[in-house]
């Protein structure tokens, strides 16, 4: 009877029978009840995969590029233009650019130079808006939109509906579709318009006086440096939702344009003396910079569009408008001092003052310094004679550096210190303001301070090159929402608060395995490991965010979750670990060295109460991994050359969002990950996945944790240079053919996560690396 109630209202939830594929059947016909199962013989009308027809896996990229260098002993100068077209992987998307640089480089005399790079290029790119779970964002909606749906209308019989010129008109899914009613994501990226065109310009110019040429005199070796840099960018952006279909429908369309401009300069001058006298070497430098970034915006939205005109006037009703500025400053002082013996004994001493406008004048300042030191001790005399080093250093440093950076979202917070109001709230004709943050002039630099311990050298007639360094950082007054409790009108206001550290070592191996005139073979080995622990945080020793936690004594991102105990094999439910805490005397719950929460022995057991389970969360690891690193190889044989380049990552956590949701689906016609396929289906049945039930209102547990590590082969490039004597023919200095891939593969635990998505330790719904082809040719006249 069960099967038999779940086969008629199959078409119900799934959008009636105009969307039954199966033309041969109805939707409650369909299903065997003997085997509950499609029928054998049932038909399918179409089979349209909506990714597939999104996806342009043969974009096509094409870049140019031609540069003219020259001049004499006194001049210096060069020229270059660009061109490059890259066509999305997602249809419609395309990234134009135009490009050029000029620079000239030249000696006014013995002890002045001056010279300036200038480059311009003009951008012009077509891109969705959309991300995460908006059902315009192509890759989360098309992933999810099961094939019973089609791209494009069909009429009762299965067959493509066409439009007047013959063209296949698009399913907006008006028919009753539960899935993205009214929204084609395939149809919205060609009826919908998204251009952005930027112009960029930056300028860099120098002028050095002084110098080592004994027309100084005393002076030698004394420089003066001013540098000053710019870069302005102007972008242009328009949004057009078109009037019949997606978002635009409410408003019989919509149009939105937006204009930034974007203009910082860098000042600096710097005095600097650099003399050797026998065996002692000095370098002693002082500086002062100035860094000035600007940022404007202007907005503007009208609806009820003209189709097909992307400009504001034809548009009959002005919804919204809106500007803002960003400003942003830092000055700094800065000084160096170095010296070394007899190319020996090295020490470097810096000190710098930084002023930041993000925080109040009172606490602008932060002063960091370092120091450190190496010692050539291939060069003492009792290590002269031992054949197998060719050099060997020892190094050892300590420093402090600081940051003022403070997001909201993902949005610099420029104005770190200050208290905001919104001004949108008149009484009655009176204006009016609700403050929107809370000052604080105490907050200021965050500092992170560094130990760093290391080894350097070549070994065996230069075959081995070794690097390894070890360091012990800690980050103190981090800049941090300090929490409030929500009843004060805010959750938070901007605060030096809590401290981290990382300790760890990286590690590098050159090989030259062969260095020959005609073949060169070596290969690199690259590895580091960094293990990450809060110190300290707020009046609480934890902040939540969603499924992660930062905690004291514990890496950042920690995963804070309900552990799953596995399905129970009668039910087919998801079953959860639940716990009791150790408590005192008092009552307060007892905690270890690293302040977590003690779980009382002999209290755990299975549940599939979602209550319980939600108040018996578990700190189950973090993304931080185990270890990572790199190995690559160069090889050339007389005219041939070949590359590659492979990352790998083991150990870690990542919460694959994409995955959790096609495992448990939120409509009847979404589409399903394959490993729904290991479900548990009958009474006794031992599966790792649970029944396949809509709401279940299941929660988030260490089921979708998947494990983070990976290899991943990223670059591959091989190269052929056509012989001399037949580029002196051709009147040409050279030319070589070469073929590269990038992104080619990456294997890791779960088939279509990418592990490199973030440092935090989630996925979302956007571009994944994409895999290049490309070929070219490198011509020098």
């Amino acid at each position: 009877e069960a099967k038999a109630y779940a086969s008629e209202a199959l078409g119900a939830q799934v959008g009636g029978e105009f969307y039954n594929p199966y033309k041969n059947y109805t939707w409650d016909k369909v299903i065997d009840p003997a085997t509950g199962l499609v029928r054998s013989d049932a038909k399918s009308a179409w089979n349209e995969n909506w990714m597939d027809v999104l996806t342009n896996n043969k974009a096509f990229r094409q870049e140019y590029q031609l540069g003219v260098t020259g001049g004499n002993e006194r001049t210096k100068y060069n020229f270059s233009v660009g061109y490059l077209d890259d066509r999305g992987v997602l249809i419609t998307t395309h990234f134009d650019r135009y490009s050029a640089r000029a620079g000239v480089d030249h000696n006014v005399n013995k002890w002045m130079q001056a010279g300036a790079n200038l480059n311009y290029s003009y951008t012009d790119s077509n891109s969705s808006q959309y991300s995460s779970t908006q059902t315009g964002n192509a890759w989360y909606t098309a992933q999810f939109m099961a094939p019973i749906y089609p791209v494009y209308l069909k009429d009762d019989k299965g067959k493509d509906v066409l439009d007047e010129n013959g063209k296949r008109m698009y399913d907006y899914g008006t028919n009753g579709r539960p899935k993205a009613s009214k929204f084609n994501v395939v149809g919205d990226l060609y009826d919908n318009h998204y251009r952005t065109t930027a112009d960029n310009v930056g300028l860099r110019s120098y002028a050095n006086f002084g110098g080592n040429d004994p027309v100084m005199g005393v002076l030698k070796g004394l420089t003066f440096s001013v540098n000053f840099g710019a870069d302005i960018r102007n972008r242009a952006i328009t949004s057009y939702y078109n009037p019949y279909h997606g978002d635009g429908v409410s408003t019989a369309g919509a149009i939105e344009k937006y204009a930034t401009r974007t203009m910082s300069y860098t000042f600096n001058q710097i005095l600097k003396y650099d003399r050797k006298f026998g065996l002692h070497h000095i370098l002693a430098q002082a500086g002062h910079e100035w860094y000035n970034y600007n940022y404007t915006y202007l907005y503007a939205e009208r609806t009820g569009v003209y189709p097909g005109i992307y400009e504001l006037n034809p548009a009959t009703n002005v919804t919204d408008n809106g500007s803002y500025a960003y400003d942003y400053r830092i000055e700094s002082w800065f000084g160096r001092l170095n010296y070394d013996f007899a190319d020996k004994y090295y020490l470097e001493a810096t000190w710098r003052t930084d002023g930041s406008s993000r925080f109040f004048r009172d606490n602008r300042w932060g002063q960091f310094w370092s120091a450190g030191g190496s010692w050539r001790i291939s060069e003492e005399q009792f290590l002269k004679n031992v054949a197998w080093i060719d050099n060997l250093t020892l190094r050892l440093s300590y420093g402090q550096l600081g940051n003022d950076s403070l997001y909201n979202g993902s949005t610099p917070n420029y104005y770190a210190w200050q208290s905001f109001y919104n001004l949108t709230w008149p009484n009655a004709g009176n204006p009016g303001a609700i403050v929107t943050s809370l000052e604080n002039k105490n907050v200021s630099w965050e500092k992170k301070s560094s130990w760093n311990a290391g080894i350097e050298g070549t070994f065996f007639n230069r075959f081995l090159n070794l690097t390894a360094e070890f360091y012990h950082q800690t980050t103190t007054d981090m800049l941090l929402s300090f929490p409030m409790p929500l009843s004060t009108g805010f959750d938070g206001y901007n605060a030096n608060v809590g401290s981290m550290r990382n300790i760890g070592f990286e590690t590098t191996l050159r090989f030259n395995w062969i260095n020959r005139q005609d073949l060169r073979f070596s290969s690199t080995l690259m590895g580091y490991k960094n293990k990450n622990k809060v110190l300290a945080l707020t009046e609480s020793d934890v902040i939540t965010s969603g499924s992660q936690v930062i905690k004291v004594g514990m890496p950042i991102y920690t995963f804070y979750m309900p552990k799953n105990a596995g399905v129970d094999p009668q039910t087919g439910k998801l079953l959860y670990w639940c716990y009791e805490y150790e408590k005192d005397a008092d009552g307060n719950i007892k905690k270890d060295a690293n302040g977590v929460e003690i779980i009382k022995a002999g209290s755990e057991e299975k549940t599939d109460d979602t209550s319980k389970a939600t108040a018996s969360k578990y700190y189950i690891g973090s993304r931080e991994p185990k270890f990572q690193g790199s190995f690559g190889s160069d090889f050339q044989w007389k005219s041939f050359d070949f590359s590659f380049l492979t990352t790998f990552s083991i150990g870690g956590l990542v919460y694959d969002s994409p995955y959790a949701s096609s495992m448990e689906v939120s409509y009847a016609g979404d589409t399903w990950n394959r490993n729904i396929l290991k479900r548990w289906r009958n009474p006794g049945d031992n599966a790792e996945v649970p029944a396949v039930l809509i709401g279940s209102g299941r929660i988030n547990t260490d089921l979708w944790l998947i494990d983070a590590s990976y290899f991943a082969i990223k670059s591959v490039q091989f190269g052929y240079t056509l012989p001399q004597k037949w580029m002196r023919k051709a009147g040409l200095k050279s030319l070589r053919v070469f073929a590269t891939g990038d992104n080619i593969c990456i294997f890791n635990k779960l088939r279509g996560m990418d592990p490199q998505y973030n440092f935090s330790g989630g996925t979302s719904w956007a571009y994944t690396p994409t895999r290049t082809f490309s070929i070219g040719l490198d011509f020098n006249f």
